[in-house]
C-alpha cells in the first residue's frame, strides 16, 4: 500500500480508536496509533497474574456484526481471528429476596418467565417491547452514526424525539408498561452498563435491552482481550503503525488546525487530521492550550455531568462455582436510593449493587484447571465523592468480598487464588478519565447527540473524536458506531 500524504494519528487503542485506524488504514491513509500504556486496549486492557486473565473493561457484546464490518471492509472475515459466542442466558438478576429473574433472545421463553415472576405484567412487557423496537430502529439503526455537527442536524429528528418520548427517562419508560417493582429493575438496569442513572438517562437508552434481543448478548473467547489482538493484528497487517509506551503530552496545533502529536517520550508524529479515542474531557484540558479552545473550556468541562465511577475487583478461586451465569447482576434492597447516593449525593452507600462475571463459566482456559475466573464490578460515585480512595480500597474490598462469600461464593476466602482492584482513583491516573468516571459524561439527554460533544470538534476542525465520550456514547456498539462517523468525516474532509 502506499503512503498517504494525508497522514492521521489516533490516540488511544480502545475499540473506537482501533476501529477508526483499522476503517482508515483500509482507505488507504497511514495510519499511526498512540496508545500510552504498554499494550492496546484502553479500557479493554488484560490483567494477567498467577495463571488468570481478566479482561480489564468491556465483558459484554452485542451487536456482533459490528465487529464484522471491520474485519470485512480490510478483505477479511472475523472467524479467522477470533470466536465469537453467543451467552444464553443473557444475565441472571438476583434480587435481594432470594429471588431471580433470566432472560435471552427466545422472545417465547422470556414471555413464560415473566407471565411466571409477575403474570398480571405479561401484557403490559408486551406492549413496551414493541415501543422499545420503534426507539431502537430510531436511535440505533438510523441515527447511531450519523454525525450530529449542527443544531439543525436535530431538528429532522425532533418530531420522532417527541413521539418517542425522549423527555421520560428509562425508569419512567419502563413502570409505563411494567408494574412490578422487581421487573421494572430487570428493564430497567441497562444504562448503568453505559454509565447512565436509570432514573436521569433519557428514555432513548431502553433501545439497549431491545438491541440484545435483536442480536444477543455474545463472548469472545480468550476473552475481550483476544479481540484488541485480533484488531491490533489486522491493523499492523494493514500496513499501521503502533507505538506504545507513548502518552500524548500535546496535539501541536497552528492557525487552528492540528498539525500532529507530541509523546511524553519525545516522539513527533505529523498529521493531517488526529483522532482521540482517550477521554474527551482530558484530550481538552491535557493536550491542548486553553488558548486554542473557546468552547471547551476548563470551566465548561469541570461543569459537565460525568458518569459514575466504578470499583472493579478481579479475583480468582482455587475452586469452581458452576452454579454461576456467565453474567449475573445482584441487585441491592434499595434502587433508587442507592442510585441517587452514587450518582448525585456522591456518598459511598451501606448497601450496593454488583456485575459478577464468570468468563470460566464459558472459557474455562480464562482461568487454570479446576478454578474459576472472576470479575465483580460495583458502581460507586466518581472522584467528586472526595473519597480517598487509598484508604478505602482494602476495607471495601473486604465487604464486597464478604458478601459474596456469603450470598453466591460459599468458601471463597479459604479458595481465594488471587486478587487485584481497580478503583475511580485507577480509572483517573491509570486510565485518564476525568472525575474518575467510568464512562465519561453522563448519557442525560442535554449530553447526548447534539448536545454531547462532536465527532469533530468544534474548537479545531481536524480534530475528531471517537469512543464513550463522544456521539453516540459509552458501550462497545456505541464506540464502534462513534469510528464509523470519524472514518466518514476524515474521508470527507480529508481525502485521499
Amino acid at each position: 500500500m502506499k503512503k498517504s500524504s494525508n497522514p492521521i494519528v489516533v490516540i488511544g487503542s480502545g475499540f473506537g480508536g482501533l476501529a477508526t485506524a483499522i476503517r482508515l488504514q483500509s482507505r488507504g491513509y497511514q495510519v499511526d496509533l498512540v496508545e500510552a500504556r504498554d499494550m492496546l486496549g484502553g479500557r479493554a486492557y488484560v490483567y494477567r497474574q498467577d495463571g488468570f486473565t481478566f479482561d480489564g473493561g468491556p465483558t459484554v457484546i452485542t451487536a456482533p456484526f459490528m465487529i464484522d464490518e471491520i474485519f470485512e471492509q480490510s478483505g477479511r472475515k472475523t472467524s479467522d481471528y477470533v470466536n465469537i459466542v453467543p451467552v444464553d442466558p443473557f444475565y441472571r438478576i438476583e434480587f435481594h429476596d432470594g429471588r431471580s429473574f433470566e432472560y435471552n433472545n427466545d422472545e417465547a421463553e422470556t414471555e413464560r418467565r415473566v407471565a411466571a415472576f409477575a403474570p398480571a405484567d405479561l401484557d403490559g412487557y408486551k406492549r413496551m417491547i414493541r415501543r422499545a423496537k420503534a426507539i431502537f430502529e430510531k436511535g440505533f439503526l438510523e441515527l447511531s452514526d450519523k454525525p450530529f455537527l449542527k443544531f439543525t442536524d436535530m431538528l429532522p429528528i425532533a418530531a420522532d424525539l417527541v413521539r418517542l418520548q425522549s423527555h421520560k427517562t428509562v425508569f419512567q419508560f419502563v413502570s409505563q408498561y411494567v408494574k412490578d417493582p422487581l421487573l421494572r429493575r430487570v428493564f430497567s438496569f441497562h444504562p448503568l452498563l453505559v454509565g447512565g442513572n436509570p432514573f436521569q438517562t433519557t428514555s432513548i437508552y431502553a433501545l439497549i435491552h431491545y438491541l440484545e434481543r435483536q442480536w444477543g448478548v455474545h463472548y469472545v473467547m480468550g476473552g475481550t482481550g483476544a479481540l484488541v489482538s485480533a484488531l491490533g493484528r489486522l491493523f499492523e497487517e494493514l500496513g499501521g503503525q503502533i507505538h506504545l509506551n507513548s502518552p500524548v503530552s500535546q496535539i501541536t496545533v497552528e492557525n487552528g488546525r492540528a498539525t500532529g502529536v507530541e509523546t511524553a517520550n519525545g516522539l513527533r508524529l505529523p498529521a493531517s487530521a488526529v483522532v482521540s479515542n482517550a477521554d474527551v474531557a482530558n484530550t481538552y484540558r491535557k493536550m491542548l492550550p486553553p488558548e486554542v479552545r473557546r468552547k471547551y473550556t476548563d470551566r465548561r468541562l469541570e461543569r459537565m455531568r460525568y458518569s459514575m465511577g466504578l470499583y472493579v475487583i478481579y479475583f480468582g478461586t482455587r475452586k469452581q462455582y458452576p452454579n454461576i451465569r456467565h453474567h449475573t447482576i445482584i441487585l441491592s434492597p434499595t434502587y433508587r436510593e442507592l442510585l441517587d447516593d452514587i450518582f448525585n449525593k456522591k456518598v459511598l452507600s451501606d448497601e450496593f449493587s454488583i456485575y459478577l462475571h464468570r468468563p470460566s463459566a464459558t472459557d474455562p482456559r480464562m482461568a487454570p484447571d479446576g478454578c474459576d475466573c472472576f470479575y465483580a464490578l460495583v458502581p460507586v460515585p466518581n472522584q467528586l465523592s472526595g473519597i480517598d480512595w487509598a484508604t478505602h480500597d482494602e476495607p471495601f474490598r473486604r465487604r464486597i468480598l464478604e458478601f459474596l462469600e456469603s450470598h453466591s461464593l460459599p468458601g471463597l476466602t479459604e479458595n481465594l487464588a488471587t486478587v487485584r482492584t481497580l478503583t475511580p482513583l485507577g480509572f483517573e491516573t491509570d486510565l485518564n478519565s476525568f472525575r474518575g468516571s467510568g464512562f465519561s459524561f453522563e448519557p442525560i439527554f442535554t449530553q447526548s447527540a447534539w448536545f454531547r460533544p462532536h465527532n469533530q470538534s468544534e474548537d479545531i476542525p481536524n480534530l475528531y473524536f471517537a469512543g464513550a465520550g463522544t456521539h453516540p456514547g459509552a458501550g462497545v456498539p456505541g464506540v464502534l458506531s462513534s469510528a464509523k462517523i470519524a472514518e466518514k468525516l476524515i474521508c470527507a474532509n480529508h481525502p485521499n
